[in-house]
């Protein structure tokens, strides 16, 4: 499948598709929401949520533990978060910063 082609830039190509067809559809939520439930096993689309809220959780200044406890999950499930929210440049900051813009 990948011969005389290199995997990673394959994969970042559908990446890019993917995110593509993302701002595309994104106008429409239910049409969004209904993609996300298709493309995603029930599992990953619980997931998805719960780490948002673990994100918004840890930029509030809660707890790890306090975290865990509110979610139902493990404080392993919320380092992930914790490390991405350090970087001031990340996704998580620059998205966070965008929606406290929008209030």
């Amino acid at each position: 499948m990948w011969k005389g082609h290199n995997k990673a830039t394959v994969v970042e190509k559908y990446a890019e598709e993917f995110f593509s067809i993302i701002q595309i559809i994104a106008v429409d939520k239910k049409l969004l929401q209904a993609f996300f439930q298709d493309i995603l096993t029930p599992a990953e689309y619980r997931e998805i949520g719960t780490r948002w809220q673990i994100v918004k959780q840890l930029a509030r200044g809660e707890s790890q533990r306090k975290i865990a406890k509110d979610l139902g999950i493990s404080i392993a499930t919320i380092t992930r978060g914790s490390r991405e929210l350090l970087d001031k440049e990340g996704g998580f900051q620059r998205v966070l910063q965008k929606l406290s813009k929008k209030k």
